[in-house]
């Protein structure tokens, strides 16, 4: 994928007084301009030439900026009128109509999929809960999220329905990257933020998520994806060295640049300091481990074989005190759950009362309203309502997704989520029959990072700061995937 000007109509192919007005103009702008405009008008523009040279290119760009929305809402000398993954959303969907309708005229290519379709029944019952709705606004808002996460199902499809799949995976794992990056520079002291010191030496990354446990999220959901794409290019070189003794320069730099990059989403991980970043990441591997050979007998010898280890250095003290305190104080909050009605507040435990304080005020709000709920995405707008004597300032949203869905959905939503979900990793399971090694691998990636999803919403709210298009697209690489083993096992058998 390189950029080919000779791919754009005539009359938009550069010229050499166009070359000359537009190194006068960027000189106009690097002398004139803040940093933080000069980076909004660069990204844009290169965007804007991306989405001209092909869509597939522009939501890579998309995936890699689209998590910069806390950062640039906060530190921008000027407010963008929506958020920048949002305006590149929607200037992607635009190019990419017209590049199916003026450049490239054809039908849309698309299958139905288990992915697909759990995605639609989600917003399906969730739609019902407008009627209920405490604020209309606030409903709107988070329902756009999973129809957007619908749209990128249906652009991935388009876009990369073929052997270019791998670009998406691509783009996930870069972005993840990028932000780790800026993680890095953050643990060392590069935010300063004092109150997110940790042992009086380093700081907790947070990335551009304004937040260390979003970016802690973020970080474990690209992790699985990154070290199975490590893996398969790994087998990739592997065949071939064995059939032909030689080894594409391209497959070597795509298996270094996904184990460079799983090295980093994994320190990412650790030095976010989140504890349901670091649990889920454990619970994910066993379950990669258990998904990795065709065999089931050899899955569970692997994934007891990968328990044991991390159960061995656990309690043989090897892995950092430190770490082992931190994990620990996630489980026996989640299940040390009670009245905080009665509880004394102390400065030791003031995060732990306060995350379990909006729990129960999650099922207050379920008990009022307890089929469905007081509206998708109203949690917030009804917390006053519903919430404890002592804690007036609402955090957005539950700290525990499941308890956020029963509050905004009641039963009805909950269940259905579940059911979403179990549809999607159900679907991703039988997809690992698919022929290809790497395309097998990265499937299990994305299992792992669905179970990951799954333990880390337990303690936090992963659909936030535009990570919903990362996941839409990771469904849309899935269906891509799944449409593949579908079609190869119904080849097999005729």
């Amino acid at each position: 994928m390189t950029l080919d000007f000779s791919r754009l109509a005539p009359a938009l192919r550069p010229s050499a007084p166009v070359w000359i007005i537009l190194a006068a103009a960027v000189g106009l702008l690097v002398a004139t301009q803040p940093l933080s405009a000069l980076f909004l008008i660069f990204a844009f523009s290169a965007f804007f030439v991306l989405t001209a040279i092909t869509p597939l290119a522009a939501v890579i760009f998309l995936l890699v900026l689209a998590p910069l929305r806390t950062l640039i809402a906060t530190e921008a000398a000027f407010q963008l009128p929506l958020d920048i993954g949002q305006i590149l959303f929607a200037l992607l969907i635009g190019a990419w109509a017209v590049n199916r309708i003026v450049v490239e005229p054809r039908r849309l290519r698309f299958a139905g999929t288990p992915v697909s379709v759990a995605i639609i029944l989600f917003l399906c019952v969730t739609a019902l809960t407008a009627f209920n709705a405490v604020s209309i606004g606030a409903w709107v808002n988070e329902w756009l999220k999973w129809l957007q996460m619908l749209i990128m199902i249906v652009l991935a499809f388009d876009l990369a329905g073929d052997s270019r799949w791998h670009w998406l995976v691509f783009g996930l794992v870069l972005s993840g990257l990028a932000n780790a990056l800026v993680g890095l520079y953050e643990f060392f002291g590069g935010s300063g933020a004092l109150h997110l010191l940790i042992n009086d030496r380093f700081f907790r990354a947070f990335g551009t998520f304004g937040q260390p446990n979003p970016f802690g999220g973020f970080m474990g959901l690209l992790a699985p994806i990154a070290l199975m794409s490590a893996l398969g290019y790994g087998a990739r070189i592997w065949q071939l060295w064995r059939h032909t003794r030689r080894i594409p320069v391209s497959y070597l730099f795509f298996a270094f640049f996904y184990a460079v990059s799983a090295i980093f989403l994994g320190i990412g991980i650790l030095i976010s300091w989140s504890r349901g970043a670091m649990l889920a990441s454990g619970v994910s591997l066993l379950v990669m481990a258990l998904a990795l050979p065709r065999q089931a007998w050899r899955g569970l010898l692997i994934a007891f074989l990968v328990f044991g280890l991390l159960a061995a250095l656990w309690f043989a003290g090897i892995l950092p005190s430190s770490i082992i305190e931190r994990i620990s104080s996630s489980t026996q909050e989640f299940f040390a759950f009670e009245d905080m009605r009665g509880v004394d507040i102390t400065p030791e435990n003031y995060a732990v009362v306060e995350r379990l304080a909006h729990w129960q005020a999650a099922l207050n709000m379920a008990a009022a309203s307890p089929w469905l709920g007081v509206g998708f995405g109203g949690y917030e707008a009804a917390y006053l309502e519903y919430r404890l004597l002592n804690w007036l300032e609402p955090l957005g949203h539950a700290h525990n997704y499941y308890l956020n869905i029963l509050a905004e959905t009641g039963i009805i939503g909950l269940l259905v989520y579940g059911k979403v979900w179990l549809i999607i990793m159900w679907a991703n399971w039988r997809a690992r029959r698919h022929p290809d090694t790497h395309a097998r691998l990265v499937l299990i990636g994305l299992l792992g990072a669905w179970i990951y999803l799954a333990v880390h919403n337990f303690f936090d709210n992963l659909y936030v700061n535009n990570m919903f298009l990362h996941l839409g697209l990771m469904l849309g690489a899935l269906a891509i995937l799944y449409n593949q083993t579908w079609k190869s096992t119904r080849l097999a058998s005729l």
